[in-house]
């Protein structure tokens, strides 16, 4: 018995010493002098060896915050990590930040009377008053994402989201709209590829009202391309009916021309396409976003579609080409699905940080 309890109590000591803050940790160096891991300055001056130009492509300048998320781990933080990751955004340049939805089926982001009544579940704090307070203090645009009941995912058919938002829209801007600076416009939620029942008409309805209420804020949307790796929930790695460049144009065509009077900007998702496909995507979708007057984004993702594992941190130089080719495209706007998860110092996937590191490598960043 004495032998057993000697082994729980080593194991746990054992277990204590490894969750030992960084800042607590010592390198032995060759000479037995210790370094201490934590301290930046022993870093000073090393970079990577780069040997592509630097600072060549599309800077990230907006990110979507994922709090109601169905596919990828909650972080748990509160109002002080958030405080935090707000300034880690605003090092690099980032000066927009939207709520990728304000609701998901019955997880809201905020005491939505309307949405508390049709059965949601309250939530413990009031996440787009504190996103707002945020983007107050470090004087960034913030945008509200509409509400998501899920039933588009279910039937595919967008129709179904105008009745909900009808409330929400109208909830969001008496609540938040009218009391915060920083209350800059609408994302429109619905991620759509082509072909999808109701796109136009639902876009169309609840870009108007989106612009109606708030005297003609900005609207945008961030739809996929259906190229070959549109494959989620098919189990497969390579989509075998993606979408040519000519018809990505003629169909894009036909839903811009029915919404380009209320939908401001397009961000398509960056990720469905190979990366030696990106600049003739690209150059349909900034031509197409001239055509119709609308302002031409990139939804740079930051996590890896490559893989059989979702959803990890992208590799640097897989964002690097995506970003160059936005440059070379002459795109109006770099936004990333999405910073706190995949990029940030303090994300729960230690990648992030790194990749955050190597973005400021890249970009001359200090």
């Amino acid at each position: 018995m004495s032998n057993r309890r000697d082994f729980i109590k080593k194991a746990a000591l054992a277990g204590a010493s490894a969750m030992v803050a960084p800042s607590l940790l010592k390198a032995e160096t060759l000479s037995g002098s210790s370094i201490n891991l934590s301290d930046s300055k022993a870093d000073t001056g090393i970079e990577s060896r780069l040997i592509v130009p630097k600072n060549n492509g599309l800077r990230i300048t907006g990110t979507f915050l994922d709090e109601i998320s169905h596919d990828i781990p909650h972080q748990n933080w509160g109002e002080k990590e958030w405080d935090r990751d707000f300034r880690h955004m605003k090092a690099i340049g980032i000066d927009t930040v939207i709520v990728i939805r304000s609701g998901y089926r019955k997880f809201i982001t905020y005491p939505s009377p309307y949405l508390l009544k049709k059965g949601c579940y309250m939530p413990s704090v009031d996440l787009i008053d504190m996103y707002l307070r945020l983007a107050d203090k470090y004087n960034m645009k913030f945008y509200f994402g509409l509400y998501d009941s899920g039933r588009y995912w279910d039937t595919g058919d967008m129709t179904w989201e105008i009745e909900d938002n009808k409330y929400v829209i109208d909830e969001a801007w008496n609540m938040y709209g009218k009391k915060h600076k920083s209350f800059g416009g609408w994302y429109i939620s619905g991620e759509i590829s082509r072909r999808t029942k109701g796109a136009i008409s639902a876009f169309h309805a609840m870009g108007k009202q989106c612009k109606d209420l708030s005297g003609g804020l900005p609207t945008f949307i961030s739809p996929w391309i259906d190229g070959k790796k549109a494959v989620m929930g098919t189990g497969k790695m390579t989509n075998d009916q993606a979408v040519s460049v000519q018809e990505h144009e003629k169909e894009w065509g036909e839903i811009f021309d029915g919404i380009h009077d209320v939908v401001d900007a397009c961000a398509f998702q960056d990720g469905h396409i190979d990366y030696d496909e990106l600049d003739a995507f690209f150059t349909v979708n900034k031509r197409l976003a001239d055509k119709y007057h609308m302002q031409c984004w990139t939804n740079a993702e930051t996590f890896d579609r490559d893989m059989p594992i979702n959803f990890l941190p992208i590799k640097f130089d897989k964002l690097r080409l995506k970003l160059e080719a936005a440059k070379r495209s002459h795109y109006d706007k770099a936004i990333t699905f999405e910073f706190s998860h995949f990029m940030s110092p303090q994300s729960a996937y230690l990648q992030a940080g790194h990749l955050y590191d190597r973005y400021k490598e890249y970009f001359g960043i200090k």
